[in-house]
């Protein structure tokens, strides 16, 4: 069973930066896209920014400030997120498209979510 697995999130204040890591492991062929959600008390879970085949793409609301990446022989993507502002404080979750085995049975896309890492932002 694929696995992801982040880590980076923290406090930090608005003007600052933070870097978020999300690992894949477990069951994987290979990874379709790649991405960063977010998730605020109270509001909808909304996409950050993807990353397949090198295309990235990005909510308006961190053009220029974020850069997505990824490293494919680590099936690992990362976030920098810099000039923090207290608005990006929320819940960053990863998600992943998988193509991959289960019970050796091959499916073609599958979705895996990571368990959320919190960025605090103060201003």
């Amino acid at each position: 069973q694929v696995q992801l697995v982040e880590s980076g999130g923290g406090l930090v204040q608005a003007g600052g930066s933070l870097r978020l890591s999300c690992a894949a492991s477990g069951g994987i062929f290979s990874i379709n896209v790649m991405g960063w959600y977010r998730q605020a008390p109270g509001k909808q879970r909304e996409l950050v920014a993807t990353i397949t085949s090198g295309i990235t793409n990005y909510a308006d609301s961190v053009k220029g400030r974020f850069t997505i990446s990824r490293d494919n022989a680590k099936n690992t993507v990362y976030l920098q997120m810099n000039s923090l502002k207290p608005e990006d404080a929320a819940a960053y979750y990863c998600n992943a498209n998988v193509r991959g085995y289960i019970s050796g049975t091959y499916y073609s896309s599958r979705d895996y979510w990571g368990q959320g890492t919190q960025v605090t932002v103060s201003s």
